[in-house]
């Protein structure tokens, strides 16, 4: 069975004329119609048996299911046989839903939010709709789950005490290194997003800012080709060039070490070649500075003899 798309303005969804079932293993369930309001549901960040018996209710229940691509939701709704309807709700088109979804819901009606993969909401449209539900009255009920951002963390052999979701880094260089400086000066493990073609550009940049920490690559998590590679953050980006650039990526790197108000001698000599193979000997001393806690005399004279090994003889000027 599949499952229809639908306009948000229709009435039909809250008559209850569809049957609200659902099927595991070839077994057809029945589920309790949704409490009226809107239900923030988790899905699957890959393998499909990761849904909830829960999330199925619920899914089953509503009267209409606010996705970002039908056709990625309808994989879902179809092997579990939810014959819910589904309607759009993506970046393009969420200031025209919005108004449509708070109508539906002043009418007493339960619909469900999903993102393509995930929690909703995370790095995924969504606030702006709960923040007017809430406004407008409506309950706001959340159905959790799958997280690539947890998956990732708990797979990374990294503290976890204390974390730091980025999200996507800026696409472009300058910005990109910038927004790294920042986080550079986070005290816990960092968590990001990347797409398969700016990872090797993110992790030579990550070499140059935080070559010390270790890190782990997690890409397709809870996929056929699932794959985590741990190593200091300098290894993994030394062999960037070797990656497999297909499919979805979380980043985790750790936190500076307890001792990183100074930075070791290796770290140091990676961070100024890495400097020094993109500027000049003033700019890569100034951002050693900045980050190493060394002081700039030593950074300074470190960088003159790394700099003729690599062939710049350029002073600082």
């Amino acid at each position: 069975m599949r499952a229809k798309a639908s306009s948000l303005h229709s009435s039909d969804a809250t008559t209850g004329a569809a049957a609200r079932t659902f099927s595991i293993g070839g077994q057809q369930l029945a589920a309790p119609r949704a409490a009226p309001g809107l239900h923030l549901v988790a899905t699957p960040i890959g393998n499909l048996a990761d849904i909830t018996l829960r999330a199925l209710e619920t899914l089953a229940g509503v009267d209409v299911i606010a996705c970002e691509d039908t056709r990625i939701t309808r994989r879902l709704t179809e092997r579990y046989a939810i014959t819910a309807e589904l309607a759009l709700y993506h970046e393009h088109n969420a200031a025209q839903a919005r108004p449509k979804i708070l109508e539906r819901l002043a009418q007493g009606a339960a619909i469900a939010l999903v993102s393509d993969a995930g929690t909703p909401l995370i790095s995924d449209p969504g606030f702006k709709l709960v923040r007017e539900v809430c406004a407008a009255g409506h309950a706001v009920i959340a159905v959790p789950g799958p997280s690539s951002v947890l998956t990732a963390l708990s797979v990374a052999a990294l503290p976890t005490d204390r974390f730091f979701f980025e999200g996507f880094l800026p696409a472009k260089e300058r910005a990109r290194r910038a927004r790294l400086n920042e986080l550079a000066k986070v005290d816990s493990t960092l968590v990001m997003f990347e797409s398969g073609n700016r990872v090797k550009d993110t992790l030579r940049d990550l070499a140059a800012i935080m070559a010390g920490r270790d890190a782990a690559i997690c890409r397709e998590l809870t996929k056929l080709h699932e794959d985590v590679t741990r190593a200091p953050v300098a290894e993994l980006a030394a062999g960037a060039d070797a990656l497999e650039t297909r499919g979805e990526f979380v980043l985790v790197i750790g936190p500076p070490a307890d001792d990183a108000g100074v930075m070791d001698e290796h770290s140091l000599n990676d961070l100024l070649r890495a400097q020094l193979a993109r500027g000049s000997v003033k700019d890569a001393v100034a951002h050693a500075v900045e980050l190493s806690g060394r002081p700039r005399r030593e950074v300074y004279a470190r960088a003159l003899e790394l700099a003729k090994t690599i062939g710049d003889g350029d002073g600082e000027d």
